[in-house]
C-alpha cells in the first residue's frame, strides 16, 4: 500500500525513563574497574550510544581491554539489578496512549530503534506489555551504533514503507542524527537526555498527547 506511513521510536529517554536503573549499572561497572563515576549529565549524555560508544565517550583514557570489561560489568550489573527485583523504568506519561492512537490507524507502522540489546529490549517490551506491538525492532546487536543509519535503513527496508513516509520519535541528538543520514523526518522530545535545544528536530513535543498530531503534520494522514 502506498498510503503506508512508519513511526520509530527510541526507547531510553523517549518511550522509557530509565535513568535510574542506566545511573545503578553505571556505577557498579566503573567500581568494578576502581574508577570514579562520571556525573549523572555526563552518563545520560551517552544513553542511545552502544555500550562500545558509550564508554569509549566516558572513559577515553582507558584502553581498549579495559573498555571491554566495562561493556561485561555493565550487561551483568544490569541483569543483576532485575534479578533482585528492582523496578524497571516506567513509561513516560502518556506513552501507552500515544502508541494506542497510532496502533489503530490502518496504515500507520510502528519500529524501535534502540540501543539496547535484544534481551534488553526483550525485557522492556515484556515489562511494559508491548510485545508484538512494534513491526521491526532493531537493536544494537546488529547494527552499528547511532547515529548511523543502519537500523532506520534496515527498518524502512523490512516495513517497505518509503522514507518521505516516515518519522523518527527520540530525545538525543544521536536520534536525529540517525534520522537525518537516513533521510527522514524527525520528531523531538522535551522530556528526554539531551536538551531541547540541541536536537534540531523538524517538530518538537512536550507530551506525547501532541505525536499523533506532529506525526501527521510531518508525514501527511
Amino acid at each position: 500500500m502506498s498510503d503506508l506511513r512508519l513511526v520509530i521510536f527510541d526507547v531510553d529517554g523517549t518511550l522509557v525513563d530509565s535513568q535510574a536503573e542506566i545511573m545503578a549499572a553505571m556505577t557498579l561497572a566503573f567500581q568494578s574497574e576502581g574508577l570514579d563515576l562520571p556525573n549523572r549529565t555526563t552518563v545520560l549524555s551517552i544513553v542511545g550510544l552502544s555500550l562500545a560508544e558509550a564508554f569509549h565517550a566516558l572513559c577515553p583514557d582507558a584502553d581498549a581491554a579495559q573498555r571491554a570489561r566495562l561493556v561485561e560489568a555493565y550487561k551483568a550489573s544490569f541483569m543483576q539489578l532485575r534479578t533482585d527485583n528492582r523496578e524497571m523504568g516506567p513509561l513516560f506519561p502518556g506513552a501507552q496512549d500515544a502508541l494506542d492512537i497510532l496502533r489503530a490507524q490502518d496504515n500507520t507502522l510502528l519500529a524501535v530503534a534502540t540501543g539496547k540489546s535484544r534481551r534488553g529490549l526483550d525485557k522492556v517490551l515484556e515489562r511494559h506489555g508491548l510485545t508484538g506491538v512494534f513491526h521491526s525492532e532493531q537493536v544494537a546487536d546488529h547494527h552499528p551504533s547511532k547515529p548511523n543509519p543502519s537500523m532506520i535503513l534496515t527498518a524502512l527496508n523490512e516495513t517497505g514503507v518509503a522514507p518521505q513516509r516516515s518519522v523518527m520519535l527520540g530525545d538525543t541528538t544521536f536520534d536525529m542524527d540517525m534520522a537525518r543520514a537516513a533521510g527522514i523526518k524527525k520528531i523531538g522530545v522535551t522530556w528526554g537526555y539531551h536538551a531541547a535545544e540541541a536536537l534540531q528536530a523538524d517538530a518538537m513535543i512536550e507530551d506525547f498527547a501532541a505525536l499523533a498530531g506532529a506525526v501527521d503534520q510531518l508525514i501527511g494522514s
